[in-house]
């Protein structure tokens, strides 16, 4: 019998357990809809605006405009596995939104490999690009005292970390700057994602592994999350959701959880684009807005 490395998980299914391509074969499938689907947006309900959040080049967002005055804001943080993918192929819930009356605005921003294989720069960004946001808002016609963040897989990590931010310490804004959360798929402890093979391309630390690990800084929570994922995810994947749910409703915090059925990891980004989707309608109860 090999030996346990995580829970009950031998190096082999730790290592499986966060890699998605085990448990979903048609990944590259579905995310070649997804660029599509980004593109098709962008066909239907014009170019977005694009700017600069931060110095560098990779620091820039696309802000996806709706029509209505005051508009609440959906920050859309994409995934991953920390290592890739662009704001332009994550544009899929754009129309939706838009034409539900909000903006979406999805930063880039850099992979790990391009730090030095820290996630502290890249938690840097998305908490920069949410900056950004509040401050920008009035400009593009949104609300600043109406932003709203959702992310999934990696990028659910990185918007949970966001999450856990001293707002009003760390960056001279209000603490309440975001209103909510929606999680898909996300890890909220990196004990399980430091021990397997993502360890080989993300220099984890203890120091990282704990304050980026929201899982263990409920107290610092205060705004409404959702989390989902999907019954053909990793059974890793499903523990995180559903203990992070838990210990958030434990915490007496105001949580949502939905166990999606029949999808797997790639998937379940599909139905951010969908107004009757889980993501989809996730978004638009966090937002307290209808489908249009």
């Amino acid at each position: 019998m090999s030996d346990k490395v995580y829970l009950d998980l031998d190096q082999k299914a730790l290592d499986d357990a966060y890699d998605q391509q085990v448990w979903a074969p048609n990944s590259k499938q579905v995310n070649g809809r997804l660029a599509v689907l980004s593109e098709q947006v962008r066909q239907r309900v014009g170019a977005p605006m694009r700017a600069a959040y931060g110095p560098t080049e990779v620091e820039q967002l696309d802000v996806y405009r709706t029509k209505e005055p005051n508009a609440p804001v959906m920050v859309y943080v994409h995934g991953g596995a920390w290592k890739g993918h662009l704001a332009r192929d994550h544009a899929y819930p754009g129309e939706m939104l838009v034409r539900a009356g909000a903006h979406m605005v999805v930063p880039d921003f850099a992979p790990v490999q391009d730090v030095d294989g820290s996630l502290f720069p890249m938690v840097d960004q998305v908490r920069r690009a949410i900056r950004w946001t509040w401050e920008h808002a009035k400009d593009f016609g949104g609300n600043p005292d109406r932003i709203y963040v959702c992310g999934r897989s990696s990028g659910a990590h990185l918007s949970s970390c966001a999450m856990i931010t001293d707002w009003a310490g760390a960056f001279g804004v209000p603490a309440d700057i975001v209103k909510g959360y929606v999680l898909q798929s996300g890890m909220y402890d990196l004990r399980g994602p430091r021990l397997s093979k993502r360890g080989a391309y993300v220099k984890f630390t203890d120091e990282m592994e704990h304050l980026l690990s929201p899982m263990r800084h409920l107290d610092r929570i205060t705004v409404p999350v959702s989390l989902l994922v999907g019954t053909f995810e990793s059974p890793e994947f499903q523990r995180q959701s559903r203990d992070f749910a838990q210990a958030l409703k434990d915490a007496g915090k105001a949580v949502t959880f939905e166990v999606v059925e029949g999808y797997n990891h790639f998937e379940i980004a599909e139905t951010a684009a969908n107004p009757f989707g889980a993501a989809g309608r996730a978004m638009l109860a966090m937002l307290g807005l209808q489908p249009r």
